[in-house]
């Protein structure tokens, strides 16, 4: 079966740019179909050539919709002449305006107009297939660039029906009607809780035990995400100095070396990521800082967040904290939108931890292509040489779709999981202990630890943990114990905890 459109172009071409996930296919069919693995193509509407590739782009603008990197990397092998002669052929043809407005955008020649264009403005991104940003006009071609950023940075997100379900789900507002529901107090304990565990695991995504220190000073950076103050790069470098305490790695400014990601492995095999060139970190910065600023209000906080913290860790701009810094900034994103009372967070690196695999394939889904357009050479122990096949478009432009629906569940788990069991395990604990404590002479830190243990594991308190505390407490204050945790467990029962973890204000 041929190939048609964007992958016949990109294999043509051997354009560096990502293989298309989707490739559209001349198959058996009578009409063009989408499927789960692509488009199937009838024969007689794909382009009569392979070799036409105008055509071949135009049928892909038409029917796959916009992809900047290879539309950018496709340039070069076109001509302003052909482009003019297709604007002679059809001058007001959307698809020839579109591709002859991005062509002139990537190489700032023009193409001549014979006849000019006319008509009412077109937008490049559909709205019907993208979430889409406000317009900025191209009054040569009429068309509106709508994408999500500018012309210097633009994600794109599809239109899934799995992201409009978590976007009507609206996690926001019901965030603001859970704080509503809880006492005071409650909410207190409960953001004291997630501010504690965000940042452990947080920490624990990258395989790390942050120290008391560490924690202290993460938590703080946590809750000043509240605090209005544009993104530029003094102050993300005052971020990472925040959370990298080894002098010799803090950052004067972004990174002006070549990082790389590793499994471990020895020599060029073992890397598993290479970000974009130290050179050109700060133009895709730049564009990326503009895209975090302008965004608030402008589409869905969640949306914005997901594609801010995936999109700052592909850059990877400094040669350490690159992966908590980008959690950070999710929950900064969320908090610049207003939509977030003050003080409050969504727990989203616990969500994280909790889908660890689904997280890391998340990230794998760009890493690995991006790796594949990388030659790397081993030229020392522990040294590498590196050749991109590719420009930096491939971070300029991107597919954030699966990042945008992943972070939106998690952002949804953060509240209707962990969020609502941790105030409800404060509720139980409450209960329990009081009763119990009314009833039984034991000390503090031991009852706590107790209900704790119970309450995680439904109303059980090992022989383990019995023999633990065998010389302090009675097998009757054990089984009162149980009793009672079954019995509010029995109204509602919370998620799982850590085991011999109390509430964090014990």
């Amino acid at each position: 079966m041929a190939l048609v459109g964007y992958e016949l172009v990109r294999r043509r071409l051997d354009l560096p740019v990502f293989e298309i996930r989707r490739p559209a296919m001349i198959r058996p069919v009578t009409r063009i179909l989408p499927t789960a693995n692509g488009l199937s193509v009838p024969a007689a509407s794909a382009p009569a050539r392979e070799d036409d590739l105008l055509g071949h782009l135009l049928f892909a603008l038409k029917h796959e919709g916009v992809n900047l990197p290879l539309l950018a990397a496709a340039a070069k092998h076109l001509s302003a002449e052909q482009l003019g002669e297709a604007v002679r052929q059809t001058p007001n043809g959307q698809y020839v305006r579109m591709l002859c407005c991005v062509w002139e955008h990537f190489t700032g020649r023009p193409v001549m107009q014979d006849p000019p264009v006319a008509g009412g403005y077109i937008d490049l991104f559909d709205s019907s297939k993208y979430f889409v940003g406000p317009a900025q006009r191209d009054s040569r071609w009429r068309v509106n660039f709508n994408g999500l950023g500018t012309w210097d940075y633009c994600a794109t997100v599809e239109r899934t029906q799995v992201i409009m379900d978590l976007v009507s789900s609206k996690v926001l507002e019901a965030a603001r009607e859970f704080v509503q529901g809880l006492d005071r107090e409650l909410l207190d304990r409960t953001l004291n809780w997630a501010y504690l565990h965000e940042t452990q695991d947080s920490y624990a995504i990258e395989r790390e035990a942050p120290s008391e220190d560490k924690r202290r000073t993460f938590v703080r950076l946590l809750k000043q995400a509240h605090e209005p103050r544009q993104v530029d790069e003094q102050y993300l470098v005052d971020l990472q100095n925040s959370i990298v305490s080894n002098p010799y790695n803090q950052a004067v400014q972004y990174r002006t070396e070549q990082n790389w990601l590793s499994d471990g492995n020895q020599g060029a095999l073992g890397v598993t990521y290479v970000p974009p060139a130290p050179e050109d970190v700060p133009a895709l910065m730049e564009g990326w800082t503009t895209f975090v600023n302008r965004i608030s209000g402008r589409l869905d906080p969640v949306m914005a967040a997901s594609i801010a913290s995936f999109g700052f860790v592909f850059i990877h701009p400094f040669m350490d904290g690159n992966g908590r810094l980008s959690r950070f900034l999710f929950h900064k994103v969320l908090c610049q939108s207003g939509q977030l009372g003050e003080g409050m967070l969504l727990p989203v690196s616990i969500a994280m931890k909790h889908h660890e695999a689904q997280y890391l394939q998340v990230l794998r889904d760009f890493s690995r292509p991006a790796r594949d357009l990388v030659r790397v050479r081993a030229i020392g122990e522990g040294d590498y040489a590196f050749s991109f096949g590719a420009d930096d478009k491939i971070f300029r432009y991107w597919d954030a779709t699966a990042c945008v629906e992943f972070g939106l569940r998690m952002a949804k788990e953060a509240l209707e999981v962990e969020l609502r069991n941790e105030s409800n395990f404060i509720l139980h604990f409450d209960a329990v202990r009081r009763e119990i404590d009314e009833r039984f002479d034991l000390r503090g830190s031991t009852l706590a630890t107790l209900v704790s243990i119970a309450l995680t594991n439904g109303g059980t308190i090992s022989k383990n943990k019995r023999r633990r505390y065998a010389e302090e407490v009675s097998e009757a204050a054990y089984l009162a114990i149980e009793e009672k945790v079954r019995a509010v467990l029995s109204v509602d029962e919370p998620g799982p905890r850590d085991e011999d973890e109390a509430p964090t204000d014990q």
